[in-house]
């Protein structure tokens, strides 16, 4: 079954909680603080697996969850780390942040691995918080936990050739003709459901990968008929070859029809009519192909036209040459970019640690993702875990940023659940 777009929930490791613990040998009588840090979570990793070509197994999978990391152990022992999640797709996966829409992985590469979940990292043992002032802190801290989205996992075929146009134009026989696949051929329309891909070998040229899309019509870019479903595979497609049928079996005009899917290429979310294309005429050996041929060539003067038969392979030698010189020579241009290649730097925006909410009537919210995961690593019925939490956000800059937003002496600040009492500290 060809699944080429899912959704799934994937949940990174917690980290391990840090030890309280103190050594207790018999010879050591003032033993100190033994507790040790917990294991970092584990991490959800997705990789190419060039023996895959669906994502039908994620489909069957929907939550993928990360082990977490182990809690720390005694004589400052550190936790196991939690076991990585690795999922394995097809060249050609996109993973998207279902919320954000932010792309997460796009694996174009046989070697490609992306982390798309970082598992949370381990909390420190009481070991950590050792000090001449606290000779035997007697707290530790939590793991955080790691990290949880929903992701829409997309499979983009990566071909070299897309063979596009209306339904039962003859894109399936083609590929049935030059290749050994061997796709469903039927005399009604929309027979390709799925993208169908075929190698085609021409001469001393390299052998290169043709996918034989399924039919596009009026308004598939806006979602009408199957054409909207597979466009996407389209996008990654060096060459496209425009078949057009000349024997106008169907009373329809390979004038109009030319023009109708050049629209919806340029409609689609990417802009695909600036893609090479070769245009071809197929079903030559009808009784009105030649007729609408010659209106065809007066209509569009300037383009270069292949004739064929792929019913009865004729005149497939010029076209599959022609596919095999252009795609070389968009290689050696390929090649030349990278050459030379020309960088434009984008400094990426940092999510702020926290953000200060200002609800009115001398209270404040604390926010942020980075605030939110440290403050759960804290225990706040211990008291000296609750002043390091207190240490940590005035380091961030906290207090300084409560004042800014209007915060006095006695105004209430809450943290999710929690709520304390505002006390401005000297720099």
């Amino acid at each position: 079954m060809f699944i080429d777009k899912v959704k799934i929930e994937v949940i990174a490791g917690k980290g391990g909680d840090g030890l309280v613990a103190f050594r207790r040998e018999k010879y050591v009588p003032l033993g100190g603080p033994s507790g040790g840090d917990g294991g970092k979570g584990g991490d959800v990793i997705v990789m190419v697996d060039t023996n895959k070509s669906t994502l039908l197994d994620l489909s069957y999978q929907r939550r993928v969850v990360a082990k977490n990391g182990e809690h720390g152990k005694n004589k400052k022992m550190h936790g196991a780390d939690g076991k990585d999640v690795i999922l394995k797709v097809p060249l050609g996966t996109v993973f998207i942040d279902a919320n954000s829409k932010e792309v997460l992985a796009d694996l174009v590469h046989v070697d490609q691995r992306v982390i798309i979940a970082k598992g949370g990292a381990g909390g420190q043992g009481n070991a950590r918080y050792k000090s001449s002032r606290n000779p035997a802190p007697d707290y530790a801290q939590r793991g955080a936990l790691g990290e949880q989205r929903e992701v829409q996992v997309e499979l983009k075929l990566l071909a070299d050739v897309g063979l596009i146009g209306f339904p039962s134009v003859g894109k399936s026989t083609l590929l049935s003709v030059i290749s050994a696949a061997k796709p469903e051929i039927a005399p009604y329309h929309f027979t390709t459901i799925v993208p169908n891909l075929g190698v085609v070998g021409v001469g001393e040229y390299p052998a290169f990968v043709v996918a034989d899309m399924p039919g596009l019509i009026e308004g598939a870019a806006l979602g009408k008929g199957l054409g909207i479903q597979f466009l996407r595979h389209i996008e990654r497609t060096k060459l496209l070859v425009h078949i057009i049928d000349m024997g106008a079996q169907d009373f329809r005009d390979p004038i109009a029809d030319y023009r109708i899917i050049n629209a919806e290429l340029k409609n689609y979310t990417v802009d695909l009519s600036d893609r090479p294309q070769i245009v071809v005429a197929n079903k030559m050996d009808l009784p009105n192909a030649q007729d609408n041929l010659k209106r065809f060539k007066e209509a569009f003067p300037d383009l270069e036209i292949f004739e064929i038969s792929a019913v009865i392979k004729d005149g497939l030698d010029a076209l599959l040459y022609k596919m095999a010189s252009v795609l070389e020579e968009l290689k050696k241009q390929t090649d030349i970019e990278q050459e030379a290649p020309t960088f434009t730097y984008t400094l990426k925006k940092e999510k702020p640690r926290f953000e200060v909410v200002n609800l009115g009537n001398h209270e404040f919210r604390l926010t942020g993702e980075a605030l939110i995961n440290k403050y759960r690593q804290y225990d706040f019925e211990n008291e000296a875990s609750a002043l390091q939490f207190a240490y940590v956000l005035k380091r961030w800059g906290v207090d300084k940023a409560l004042k800014a937003a209007g915060a006095e002496p006695g105004d209430v600040v809450i943290i999710e659940n929690l709520a304390f009492v505002f006390e401005d500290s000297e720099d």
